[in-house]
């Protein structure tokens, strides 16, 4: 499926999950993450906080899409086959991480889920990854069947029954398939071995092993094994006061298992070998493009530090996004991108501001679609952009909870996809308001692998758009 980029009005608001008491536009029913997500209710969970969807990954078929929360909460969806297009409906929800405290440390770890990534699936299982600032788990999901007793030498199903009499009229006990339900086992539990926070996971092309990632180090994983991981990048220095930069984002090449990137504060991304030596730290390829003295500020080295990086599905490419650009490198070219894309340009008269409010320091994250020919990125005001990789078209939308709202009343779509929004030129043109909401940011997003279908989480919301 191709997308018309002259225009918003090529893509259309497919689904909401969100707060308790909206409606889902498919299925008419109540669109509550997880209780908020499944429809669930929990007495228990009375912190909105917790709902805040922190990421969202479809699987490598695109029949399934995981968020995680700052519940420590993971709900995944299937895709619904008896609708038409590429809609979805709750599967199932599970507690992958609760709160820890470090007594030798003396710190709170939040249960907070940092990063999913699904494996390929090799049966009827699925089996994912998720992990909080310190601990990472495998989780294996299955379709489990449950049996119970249907004879019995004492019940009859309503009262007792008195002891047999004859051995002859003894029962058999017999177990029979009651129902089925969907059960989330963790597997695996790799903890201890990061000192520091893990923003990120990625798994090998060879689907056996996976890197992890914190603000100094890099360790390598086997699936298979949760006590022992390999150090293969440590950047920390021997006096921390020495310390200039720290890891931002890592992530193995989607076919050469081994190859692997990451990207620093420093606003450059190093391409590794893992066939050169055990310590990846002297990197095979740097990507850095020297900045330009006479536009140096006091917010150059924050803004220009890299949130996020993603590799195209072929490898040729890498995608970096940082405060306010996304960038757009060829693997065969270190001295420049191909194509720097402003985002926030608009902001930076105001980067005081957002200094001030701690803005500054969100991180974007950035994807590729599944054709490699777009990408996207998230923006304020809950705002999200999809860009051609070769020409300079873009769309502007909007996650906006009046994309449902309004077919209730039966109000009319407008040309960008939103009922009732304001056409593609005003929705770049507010963009650039001094009203923008600062509060709501698209720092989430996740593009169907074969379809024109995107997943955005906005706050506590999962929105979900395909190209018309």
């Amino acid at each position: 499926m191709d997308i018309d980029p002259s225009g918003s009005g090529s893509w259309r608001f497919a689904q909401c999950f969100g707060d308790k008491g909206e409606v889902d536009d498919i299925t008419e029913g109540p669109c509550t993450h997880s209780d908020r997500l499944s429809g669930s209710t929990d007495p228990h969970r009375l912190d909105a906080a917790a709902d805040i969807i922190s990421t969202v990954e479809f699987d490598a078929t695109g029949n399934y899409l995981a968020t995680g929360d700052k519940g420590g909460r993971v709900v995944l969806f299937e895709r619904n086959e008896s609708k038409r297009g590429c809609e979805y409906k709750f599967y199932t929800e599970f507690q992958s991480h609760e709160p820890e405290f470090d007594y030798l440390k003396s710190l709170e770890i939040e249960e907070k889920i940092n990063k999913i990534k699904w494996c390929r699936r090799q049966n009827t299982a699925h089996f994912l990854l998720s992990t909080n600032d310190k601990t990472i788990k495998l989780w294996k999901i299955f379709e489990k069947s449950i049996r119970v007793v249907s004879e019995s030498n004492h019940l009859d199903g309503h009262r007792a029954l008195p002891p047999p009499s004859l051995v002859s009229h003894l029962k058999l006990p017999r177990m029979q398939p009651q129902d089925n339900i969907i059960a989330a086992v963790p597997r695996k539990v790799y903890a201890n071995a990061h000192a520091y926070h893990i923003h990120s996971i990625s798994v090998n092309s060879d689907q056996e092993t996976y890197i992890s990632a914190d603000d100094l180090r890099i360790n390598l994983w086997n699936l298979g094994i949760s006590d022992q991981s390999f150090n293969i990048v440590d950047i920390k220095p021997v006096n921390m006061e020495e310390l200039t930069e720290v890891i931002t984002a890592a992530e193995f090449h989607p076919q050469q298992c081994n190859l692997f990137m990451y990207s620093s504060s420093k606003s450059n991304i190093k391409l590794a070998d893992m066939r050169d030596s055990a310590l990846c730290d002297r990197h095979a390829k740097c990507f850095e493009e020297e900045e330009d003295p006479t536009s140096r500020s006091f917010f150059s080295e924050i803004i220009s530090s890299i949130s996020d990086v993603k590799f195209s599905h072929d490898g040729r490419y890498i995608l970096s996004r940082d405060y306010l650009s996304l960038k757009i490198w060829d693997i065969n070219m270190e001295s420049r991108p191909v194509k720097t894309i402003p985002i926030h340009d608009h902001l930076r008269g105001k980067l005081c501001d957002l200094y001030e409010n701690d803005c500054i320091f969100d991180k974007f994250e950035c994807v590729w679609s599944g054709d490699d020919k777009h990408v996207l990125t998230g923006s304020y005001h809950n705002f999200f952009r999809i860009f051609d990789t070769d020409s300079p078209n873009d769309v502007v939308l909007q996650a906006d909870k009046s994309a449902f709202k309004a077919k209730k009343i039966g109000a009319p779509a407008g040309k960008n996809g939103l009922k009732n929004g304001p056409r593609p030129g005003g929705l770049r043109d507010a963009m650039q308001t001094d009203t923008l909401d600062f509060n709501k940011k698209i720092l989430h997003a996740s593009w169907h692998p074969r379809e024109n279908t995107i997943a955005i989480a906005a706050t506590n919301n999962l929105f979900l758009y395909s190209a018309a």
